[in-house]
């Protein structure tokens, strides 16, 4: 049977998208969904401590979101223009969004913070994106913090009061246009009680684009063609999931993000991993085989989304959406800042 878009489709009230993050990074609630016994608890986060089990290995994306949104000024006209920042394409050129594009022509020079930041439009592309190149005194990072805001998704409405909440205790990698959001619920604290129960902590890196969000456009998800994404895993990680997979332990992954990845690379290979960086477009829907990951932690998706597919690939479509029917009934809060998903064989 051939699934469609509007087969992952749910109803969900919009005042169960959280807007902003709890106090407490860990304070959330989990649900825990067995694939095997197709039941679902109503845990909280802190419950992940009994969930892992000495001798498996928790898989993070230890990427760094950039305050990739830029407000500025042509130079020419003072007209205000936002930039949004997608990825780095050679030096100090970079590929862009910009509001109002129209105002944005070839040779276009944008001034941000007074001219600390200037961009000059090179190119523009068929999607409409702009490709820009920066001039700027010192090191453009420590320019961008400073002046740049974090590219929150569209359904979050509300501004953040701190922006270290939409990036994880162990982000350190610069690249992503968007947070891998499963990770925010750990805390330092968590994490020590983990290794000290045994559970080995294993980083990757994907740097998460806005293609993320864009919803699915075509009926038949099998035509459906996935943005790439760069990733990155070292020998040291690979080595360590090899090993747990021979001495009988779980890779659990945090977030689709490290799915993915451990999957580009697994599937490559018959399930072992091997260091491996590059750009990743795998599409993970119903029928796919999990090679890599046997477990993994995420938050709640959009309806229609790539990422409700993934989910619905490892337990099977009814069953999730039977989850998240109980999650609306019970008032989980959903997106980025909401509450977490333990999902297991």
């Amino acid at each position: 049977m051939t699934l469609t878009t509007d087969d992952f489709d749910f109803h969900l009230p919009e005042e169960l998208i959280a807007q902003t993050p709890l106090l407490n990074r860990s304070a959330s609630k989990m649900m825990v969904l067995s694939k095997e016994t197709k039941t679902i608890e109503d845990k909280h986060f802190e419950d992940i401590l009994n969930e892992l089990k000495e001798g498996d290995a928790l898989v993070m994306n230890d990427t760094r979101v950039l305050p990739a949104r830029l407000h500025g000024n042509k130079e020419d006209t003072n007209a205000h223009i936002e930039v949004l920042l997608l990825k780095n394409t050679d030096g100090d050129r970079w590929e862009t969004l910009m509001k109002p594009a129209k105002k944005a022509k070839v040779g276009t020079v944008i001034s941000f913070g007074d001219g600390r930041l200037k961009a000059e439009v090179t190119d523009i592309l068929d999607h409409g994106g702009r490709i820009v190149e920066f001039t700027y005194e010192g090191i453009f990072l420590e320019t961008l913090e400073s002046l740049g805001e974090m590219p929150l998704p569209p359904y979050i409405k509300e501004k953040l009061d701190n922006q270290e909440r939409y990036q994880t205790v162990y982000a350190k990698e610069n690249g992503s246009a968007a947070a891998p959001t499963a990770g925010l619920h750990f805390t330092t604290e968590i994490l020590d009680k983990l290794q000290s129960k045994g559970v080995k902590l294993v980083f990757l890196t994907l740097h998460v684009g806005l293609g993320t969000f864009r919803p699915v456009s075509v009926d038949n998800i099998e035509e459906h063609v996935m943005h790439k994404e760069f990733y990155q895993l070292s020998e040291e990680s690979a080595n360590v999931l090899n090993e747990t997979k021979e001495k009988g332990g779980r890779v659990v992954a945090v977030g689709t993000t490290s799915i993915r990845t451990l999957e580009t690379i697994g599937k490559e290979n018959n399930g072992q991993l091997k260091a491996a960086s590059g750009w990743t477009d795998i599409f993970i829907a119903p029928g796919y085989d999990f090679k890599v990951v046997d477990a993994f932690l995420t938050n709640f998706h959009l309806p229609k989304s790539t990422l409700i597919m993934l989910v619905s690939a490892f337990l099977g479509r009814d069953f999730v959406l039977e989850a998240y029917n109980h999650a609306v009934e019970e008032k989980y809060r959903f997106f980025s800042f909401g509450d977490a998903m333990f999902v297991k064989k």
